[in-house]
């Protein structure tokens, strides 16, 4: 069965964006291509259980095995060495990535504490979408007793779109709640 956001993309959001681009061509729209949601775990450095959470949390959320990622450099500040474990990741692709999207857009996002809608200009010029979590605790699968510590992590959106411009229209027809942009205040005299 085909997830609910997907099957809202090939129905309803593909005539809307060729509309409003005025194109005929279907493939030259921007689309959704992966979900890239990664976890930095710098405590890991100092106790090895901390990775072992999050890697059991990026799995939960996910629905996949995360990959552990490690260090490129060493950097004696930080005690750090080349090749520690530093952080977890995972990729997102085809149904699993629309029931992710699905579950941040409707679930997630309404759990943060004093959310206020996503910034609308934090693309990377490419139509990249990127998204701070500030603690893992606001999806509902998670149990907060299981876990000592919070962290964050961070969601990047992946498309195939030509501008930063294309990429926010086709993500706002999904329903990410982007903030209106307000307008500038005037200085006092």
């Amino acid at each position: 069965m085909l997830p609910r956001l997907q099957d809202k993309y090939r129905k309803e959001i593909i005539p809307v964006l060729k509309e409003k681009f005025s194109r005929g061509n279907v493939m030259s729209l921007p689309r959704l291509d992966k979900i890239v949601v990664n976890m930095g775990v710098g405590s890991s450095i100092a106790d090895k259980k901390y990775m072992e959470e999050a890697t059991d949390v990026l799995a939960q959320v996910t629905g996949q095995k995360p990959v552990v990622t490690k260090a490129r450099k060493s950097i004696a500040n930080f005690k750090l060495r080349e090749g520690m474990n530093i952080g977890c990741m995972v990729t997102l692709r085809g149904a699993r990535m629309y029931e992710f999207l699905d579950r941040l857009i409707a679930i997630v996002l309404p759990r943060v504490r004093d959310f206020q809608g996503l910034n609308p200009k934090s693309f990377d010029g490419q139509g990249n979408y990127n998204l701070g979590l500030t603690e893992f605790l606001v999806f509902p699968e998670l149990n907060p007793d299981k876990y000592t510590k919070s962290l964050g992590m961070n969601i990047t959106f992946v498309t195939r779109g030509t501008s930063d411009n294309e990429s926010r229209e086709m993500l706002r027809e999904f329903g990410m709640p982007f903030r209106a942009d307000a307008p500038p205040k005037r200085k006092k005299i």
